[in-house]
């Protein structure tokens, strides 16, 4: 059955931006806070990992499907406001800062969930970080080196820098980059700032070699992971090997959902978010009152 729907708020959450330093890094920091209805206590805060040289801005619409929690997120070392990295990193490295970085911020358990290349890093996460890991979603990523490849002309104009700079290579690319449907392509094109070369190259250089074959049976966390079926850069395939490795885990496709269906199906693929989340404290609920 599809679902459709419309965010809870138009546009008018806006973040709290600052600059912190964990890990030994500095980075740019947004958290929507919560604004739950009258009598409603807060939901667990979400802490979101992005794509691969994405900044803060390009996730900021889907703050609106989430205003009854917080919802943190950071732009990795040079990209956005972070400044430029000064040193490599693994994984492993940036899901221990994303730790520290929750510990100044005051937050204990969080809801996680990435996106692509941020999917990688989410489940990094979860799985170093179990304890703090209440519920994980996983939309259009893979478990790293081991995955059925995208399609080539997809991933060379991926390679190609003019994306992120020439906003018109990207509109008359978009479809052929993410594939699926394109509705919301001009808002998410005037929202990109570019990386830095550097920031970009050590996010590519991050996940060389990566993995989460090995420790995805021990991840912990219930799952839900999304997949498009019309995803050029990610295909399906890895949808459901993720499903086969994570044990308490569901895989939802999204029909003709391309590599962007957060952002050109959102009023299908929100919905099924929020319900994801929301089970866990609905299942509390019910036990309180029996």
């Amino acid at each position: 059955m599809t679902r459709t729907a419309k965010p809870a708020s138009q546009g008018d959450t806006k973040p709290e931006f600052s600059i912190l330093r964990a890990g030994g890094r500095m980075l740019r920091v947004a958290v929507w806070k919560a604004r739950p209805p009258v009598g409603q206590a807060p939901a667990r805060p979400l802490l979101f990992f992005n794509g691969i040289g994405a900044n803060i801005e390009l996730m900021s619409p889907l703050a609106d499907w989430f205003p009854d929690r917080d919802l943190i997120t950071f732009d990795m070392p040079g990209v956005g406001g972070s400044p430029k990295p000064v040193t490599p990193y693994r994984p492993w490295s940036m899901a221990w800062t994303a730790a520290r970085l929750l510990d100044q911020l005051g937050y204990d358990k969080v809801d996680v969930m990435g996106v692509s290349w941020g999917g990688g890093l989410a489940q990094q996460f979860a799985f170093q970080h179990p304890k703090r890991t209440g519920r994980l979603v996983l939309a259009a990523t893979s478990a790293g080196v081991i995955m059925v490849p995208g399609d080539l002309k997809a991933l060379s104009k991926m390679a190609d820098p003019k994306r992120y700079v020439d906003p018109e290579f990207m509109r008359k690319n978009f479809e052929t980059l993410y594939g699926g449907e394109t509705t919301g392509s001009d808002g998410h094109i005037g929202r990109i700032e570019p990386p830095t070369r550097t920031g970009y190259l050590y996010q590519l250089m991050a996940m060389s070699g990566w993995t989460s074959v090995p420790f995805l049976p021990f991840v912990k966390a219930p799952t839900l992971i999304m997949m498009g079926d019309a995803d050029r850069i990610v295909p399906l395939a890895n949808g459901h090997f993720l499903a086969k490795l994570i044990p308490n885990s569901r895989l939802e496709v999204i029909k003709n959902g391309g590599h962007l269906f957060l952002v050109a199906q959102a009023s299908q693929s929100a919905p099924l978010i929020r319900e994801f989340l929301d089970e866990g404290r609905l299942k509390k609920v019910r036990q309180k009152a029996a």
